[in-house]
């Protein structure tokens, strides 16, 4: 519990508006909810939201110590109060969440701070009592992968120490399958293969180039893809990452003809088709270890499918 004297400057301000300002990452709705559960009083009495600060009066605020820190990155789960999250799987060791397209995964993706995958999910282990950052030196819970912030598709999450060393190296290792479902404009050729190429980054611009020459920078990248139906202009297509390289399938369909539906940096944006974000999806991953995994050996093997994929219902509703 925390006591706040109310000074000369602070008198005559709204309860709830004064908590705003003391307390910030205070979230209003849960403000609300402790005033009325008199979590928050005045005086030692319950007050209401719009009570009136009198100078000299105390506030006594039985509320956790978290919210009490400094605003910033690290902190910024707390002013989650309904976290949203569509789990796929979870467990003990890490957690698979199925992220919605036009969402960022961490703050620097240019989301504000509370409003990102990282926030949700920690802000629903610290409400389940999973992760208590009190009693934490210095793990917190970290996404394994991540996805683009107009891309939807499962992200791993770990819940432990032990399991993001593990799946992070075995990320690196590729022991891990992801399969992602996108939709082309026209139909690939061959309707079924491996695109080969090497990927040079260009941060300024936050898009890569495909070549099929080496130059100093650039990255090899392969995909495997197989077309699944095509109809009115679009192909539904199934890619394979061979290697994880930044905005790999969008790139590589583009430069092999067949951009990607409603991906207006890499193609080209289609009247006929009202889509906000480029219709890809990461939408099956498989757990392969071909070495010792540890605690998570029980994955091994496991699959785990996103099973209605939008831009899927939509353009292509006949296919189960």
């Amino acid at each position: 519990m925390k006591e706040i004297t109310i000074t000369k400057n602070d008198a005559g301000q709204r309860l709830d508006r004064f908590l705003a300002k003391a307390v910030p990452l205070l979230p209003a709705s849960l403000a609300q909810k402790y005033i009325r559960l008199k979590r928050i009083k005045l005086d030692g009495k319950r007050a209401e939201r719009d009570t009136r600060l009198s100078e000299g009066s105390v506030l006594q605020l039985y509320i956790n110590d978290e919210f009490f820190d400094e605003p910033k990155a690290e902190n910024a789960y707390l002013t989650v109060t309904a976290p949203r999250l569509r789990i796929v799987y979870e467990d003990e060791n890490l957690l698979l969440v199925d992220k919605q397209p036009g969402l960022a995964v961490h703050p620097h993706d240019g989301a504000e701070y509370g409003k990102t995958l990282i926030d949700h999910i920690q802000a629903y282990l610290y409400a389940k009592g999973e992760w208590k950052p009190r009693q934490e030196n210095a793990f917190v819970p970290a996404l394994c992968n991540r996805i683009d912030r107009n891309t939807g598709g499962i992200v791993i999450a770990a819940k432990t120490a032990e399991a993001l060393r593990v799946l992070n190296q075995k990320i690196k290792d590729r022991e891990l399958e992801k399969k992602y479902l996108c939709v082309v404009h026209g139909t690939p050729r061959p309707r079924e293969g491996r695109l080969e190429g090497y990927i040079f980054k260009d941060a300024k611009q936050n898009r890569v180039y495909v070549s099929q020459k080496s130059q100093p920078g650039a990255k090899t990248a392969v995909t495997l893809y197989r077309t699944l139906e095509s109809r009115n202009g679009l192909s539904l297509v199934e890619c394979e990452l061979i290697t994880g390289r930044t905005h790999q399938i969008r790139a590589m369909m583009a430069a092999a003809g067949t951009p990607l539906l409603g991906d207006g940096k890499y193609g080209r944006l289609d009247k006929r088709f009202e889509r906000k974000y480029q219709a890809l999806y990461s939408y099956k991953l498989k757990f392969c270890f071909s070495t010792e995994a540890g605690e998570l050996e029980y994955l091994n093997g496991k699959e785990f499918t996103v099973e209605n994929v939008d831009f899927v219902a939509e353009y292509f509703p006949e296919r189960k």
